[in-house]
């Protein structure tokens, strides 16, 4: 029996270990100057003007929404397929969700889906606030469509690219907020660049940026220029919003600057690692992920389709042989938390009929070529049973 296999797994190199290190020995472990330096290097590898670090990008995703004035009676709209903080991001704001299918090749959000929804709301006096398209696995969403759909009734973007740093679309890099307001990445370990824990907010929009500054450290601000009362003496400090407690630590910065160093090889490794699953699947009776003409995929998961009435037979061999696939995602409505609120089975066929065929095969930098092999060749005997 072949060693443990997980879905996904960090890289981390002593380059990074000591990057830690030398913070832990600096007078700043945290609110110092490698969050900035951090900020900085990500806008400008995503070709974004701002970048806001989070603790997580939940938290990102949060302060997005505040600072896009989401509230309650308002509405905010996500894909299905992503994980629960891509809505409960707009509940933490009091506001309402809903969901709009995704397109059948990408499971990322259908524009046409998506128009036709907006269309509608339009007549019926409920349209969203705010819209939330999700790049799933890496691959981003079709932005110019979703824009274009959005932007005909005054909605504003959040693109959740949780998966997606070192991706583009368009060939401009996934970030650049080109077609959004506010773009979100996270840096969990599983993700293509970690922090340990972390999340970061790109804008173009120095307005949305400073609110966020403002909203992820208790809405409290020491900068003389936008103080509401004149100043006390050096300690002073106003609290101006209803902030959180969402920063990232300087320690956490380090470990993400050093290993943005390697995102292009990275990605270089991932792209080799889905060529070779596409390849081993060919004459399969498995489906593997289509990829969109406009968008090249950071590849954080990589995740096949079988026959629904093989799904689990197929997952649970996959698992009892130690290979940890996983299933990205269930549909949030799905959820009993979101069935309270309502939301039942039907909402999105596409999402759902995805929901019952996916499995995230192992899908990390560090995956050799041998564990690729046991996992390649234990997908053709479940499938065979």
């Amino acid at each position: 029996m072949a060693s443990f296999i997980p879905y996904g797994r960090q890289s981390v190199t002593e380059d990074d270990i000591n990057a830690v290190v030398e913070v832990l020995k600096s007078d700043f472990l945290t609110q110092g100057p490698v969050v900035p330096a951090f900020e900085q290097a990500v806008a400008q590898r995503s070709a974004a003007r701002h970048a806001v670090a989070a603790n997580s990008a939940t938290g990102a995703l949060h302060i997005a929404c505040m600072a896009l004035g989401v509230g309650p009676g308002d509405r905010v709209w996500t894909s299905p397929l992503t994980f629960v903080a891509s809505s409960n991001a707009a509940l933490y704001c009091a506001a309402s969700v809903d969901f709009v299918d995704v397109d059948a090749k990408t499971y990322n959000m259908c524009p046409l889906r998506l128009a036709e929804k907006l269309d509608q709301a339009a007549l019926d006096n409920t349209l969203p606030k705010v819209i939330i398209p999700v790049h799933l696995t890496g691959q981003s969403c079709d932005m110019a469509a979703i824009h274009a759909a959005a932007d005909k009734h005054g909605v504003r973007i959040i693109e959740d690219a949780s998966h997606a740093i070192g991706g583009s679309y368009g060939s401009e890099p996934v970030g650049n907020c080109k077609y959004s307001d506010i773009a979100v990445f996270s840096f969990h370990p599983v993700k293509i660049v970690t922090t340990g824990e972390g999340g970061m907010a790109l804008t173009n929009e120095p307005d949305l940026a400073e609110r966020m500054r403002l909203d992820r450290s208790h809405g409290i601000t020491r900068d003389p220029a936008v103080l509401e009362q004149p100043e006390e003496g050096a300690w002073y400090y106003e609290q101006q919003r209803l902030g959180f407690n969402y920063r990232m630590a300087d320690i956490n910065a380090a470990l993400g600057l050093s290993q943005l160093d390697r995102l292009t090889d990275f990605i270089k490794r991932r792209v080799e690692i889905a060529a070779a699953y596409d390849a081993a699947f060919t004459n399969m009776p498995v489906t593997t992920p289509w990829q969109h003409p406009e968008a090249a995929s950071s590849w954080h998961l990589y995740v096949i389709q079988v026959d629904p009435n093989k799904h689990r037979a197929v997952f649970e061999h996959l698992r009892a042989a130690e290979i940890g696939v996983n299933l990205h995602y269930m549909p949030v409505y799905l959820q009993p938390y979101y069935r309270k609120m309502g939301f039942r089975p039907g909402l999105c066929p596409n999402a759902e009929a995805y929901y019952s065929r996916a499995i995230s095969l192992p899908m990390f930098p560090n995956l050799t070529q041998e564990q690729q092999q046991v996992v390649i060749g234990e997908v053709a005997k479940a499938i065979a049973q």
